[in-house]
C-alpha cells in the first residue's frame, strides 16, 4: 500500500498537468452535479414551505356555543392524521381579516364572520387524499356548514412535488452517468501516458491487482480532490446567488460529505474501467 501512494505521489509530480487536468475535470463534473443538487434542494424546500400552509378550514353555523366548537376540535385533533385543531370564535375570524386585509379594513367595520375549526395535518400526511378523507370526517359534525381546503391546489401542489421528485432522480442519475464518462476518459489518459511502464511490469511478473492499485488510489485521491473543489466552487455560485438573485440554502455537512464520498466513488469506478481496459489489451 504504501508503494502504492510513493507512485500516486510521484505520478502527480512528474505530470502535474495532466494531474491538474484530472481534478479540474472531476471538479467542474461534480460542479455541474453540485448545481443540479442545489437547485433541486432548494426547490425542494420550498414545496415543503408550500406544504406547510395546507390548511382544513371547517366553518361553524351561527349560534354554535365556543363548548361544542371546542369538543369538536379536541375530537379532531384526537384524528391520526391531525397536528392540531384550532378554535376560531367570530371575533378572531374578524379579527383576522382586518389584519390580513388591511386595505379593505372599512369593509369589515360591522361585519360578522363565521367562527371555524381551523386543522392542520402531519407532516407527510397532507396528500389529496389524506386531506380529503379529513375533511369529510370533520363536516359530519352537525354544525359544521362548510368545509374548505384548496382542493384543486392541493392536488396541483402535491403532483408538483411528484414531477419535481422523478426529474431530480432522473436528471442526478445522467448527470452521475456523464460524469463518470468524463472521469473515466480522464483517467485513461495517464493510463496511456503509463503504458510502457505498466507492460513492462507485466513482463516482470506482477499481477493486475498490484498494477491497478496505484491508479485506484489516484482515482480516488483526484476524485476527493475535485469533490472538494467542486464544493468551493458550488459554494461560491450560492453565495453569488444570496447575494444578487434570491436567498436560497445550502449543502448540509451530511450531505457535502456524501458528495466528497460521491466523488472518490466515481473516481474509483473511472479508474477501475480505464485501467481493466488496458490490462485486457495489454
Amino acid at each position: 500500500m504504501s508503494r502504492a501512494l510513493r507512485d500516486v505521489l510521484d505520478d502527480f509530480r512528474r505530470t502535474p498537468l495532466l494531474s491538474a487536468l484530472g481534478v479540474t475535470t472531476i471538479a467542474f463534473s461534480l460542479f455541474a452535479l453540485g448545481l443540479f443538487g442545489l437547485v433541486a434542494l432548494n426547490i425542494r424546500q420550498a414545496l415543503e414551505k408550500l406544504e406547510d400552509r395546507v390548511e382544513i378550514r371547517a366553518f361553524v353555523a351561527p349560534g354554535t356555543t365556543p363548548e361544542d366548537m371546542g369538543q369538536a376540535a379536541g375530537d379532531v385533533a384526537s384524528f391520526p392524521e391531525v397536528q392540531s385543531a384550532r378554535i376560531v370564535t367570530s371575533e378572531m375570524a374578524l379579527k383576522r381579516a382586518q389584519s390580513e386585509l388591511g386595505e379593505f379594513r372599512d369593509v369589515f367595520e360591522g361585519a360578522v364572520l363565521p367562527g371555524s375549526i381551523d386543522v392542520q395535518l402531519k407532516p407527510g400526511r397532507r396528500d389529496p387524499a389524506t386531506v380529503k378523507s379529513v375533511a369529510e370526517r370533520v363536516k359530519r359534525f352537525s354544525f359544521v356548514d362548510d368545509v374548505r381546503y384548496g382542493e384543486e391546489w392541493i392536488e396541483k401542489l402535491y403532483r408538483l412535488r411528484n414531477i419535481a421528485g422523478i426529474a431530480g432522480l432522473a436528471l442526478g442519475f445522467a448527470f452521475a452517468i456523464v460524469s463518470v464518462i468524463i472521469i473515466g476518459a480522464t483517467i485513461r489518459m495517464a493510463v496511456l501516458a503509463r503504458s510502457k511502464e505498466i507492460s513492462i511490469m507485466r513482463l516482470v511478473g506482477a499481477t493486475d491487482s498490484y498494477i491497478r492499485r496505484p491508479f485506484l488510489l489516484e482515482g480516488f485521491a483526484k476524485g476527493v480532490l475535485g469533490g472538494l473543489l467542486a464544493l468551493v466552487l458550488t459554494w461560491i455560485a450560492q453565495t453569488m446567488i444570496n447575494r444578487y438573485v434570491i436567498e436560497t440554502i445550502f449543502f448540509t455537512a451530511r450531505v457535502a460529505l456524501l458528495g466528497l464520498l460521491f466523488g472518490a466513488l466515481i473516481g474509483l469506478i473511472g479508474s477501475a474501467v480505464s485501467v481493466g481496459r488496458h490490462l485486457r489489451r495489454v
